[in-house]
C-alpha cells in the first residue's frame, strides 16, 4: 500500500518538502468525537455545549489564548500546524484516560491550527463532571496532556525572525 509521509514545523521546513509517497503497511488512526481542529476562531459556548449534561454538577473550562510576549520577545502571532486525523485520535484517547480516572460525563477539547492572532484564543477544554474536583483536576490534566501529547506543532512568530516551539520542532 501506498502511504503519503507528512512533515510538519520545523522539521518540513529543515527537510525541504512537506510530503511524499512510500510503500508501507500501516493502520491509520480514527478520529471522531467532541474532539476538534479549526482554523476558524474557537467558541467557549460550543465546548460547554458538547459537555453539558443533566447528571454534571460542574462544568471545568480552559482557554489558552496568544500572548504578546514568550521568553523575552515581542510576538507578532502564532502559527499552529497539526496532524490533523491523528491529533483528533490522541484527544480522543486523552479523554479516555481522564474519564477512566475521574468520575466525569464529558470532555471537549478544541484547537485552532493556522495563523493565531495576539489575544485570540488558541485552544479550549470543557470538562463535566458530578463533582467540581473531578472536572477541575480533569480539566488541568487535559491541557497539560494535551501539550505532551497532541501532534501540534507551534511556530511563534517574533518582531525580526521566528521559532517552532515544542515537541519535535
Amino acid at each position: 500500500m501506498s502511504v503519503r509521509v507528512r512533515l510538519f514545523a520545523g522539521l518540513r521546513e529543515r527537510a525541504g518538502w512537506s510530503q511524499r509517497e512510500i510503500e508501507v503497511a500501516v493502520i491509520p488512526p480514527v478520529s471522531g468525537g467532541a474532539f476538534l481542529l479549526s482554523d476558524e476562531p474557537l467558541s467557549l459556548d460550543r465546548a460547554i455545549g458538547e459537555v453539558r449534561s443533566d447528571a454534571a454538577g460542574a462544568i471545568a473550562t480552559f482557554t489558552g489564548t496568544t500572548r504578546k510576549e514568550s521568553r523575552g520577545r515581542a510576538v507578532s502571532y502564532l502559527d499552529y500546524e497539526a496532524y490533523e486525523g491523528m491529533a483528533e485520535d490522541v484527544m480522543a484517547e486523552i479523554a479516555s484516560e481522564l474519564q477512566s480516572r475521574y468520575d466525569l460525563c464529558a470532555v471537549a477539547i478544541h484547537h485552532r491550527v493556522g495563523r493565531v492572532e495576539i489575544g485570540d484564543t488558541s485552544v479550549v477544554i470543557a470538562v463535566s463532571a458530578p463533582h467540581r474536583q473531578d472536572a477541575l483536576a480533569a480539566c488541568k490534566d487535559a491541557i497539560d496532556t494535551l501539550k505532551q501529547q497532541v501532534p501540534l506543532w507551534k511556530k511563534e512568530v517574533y518582531e525580526g525572525g521566528e521559532e517552532w516551539i515544542g515537541r519535535g520542532s
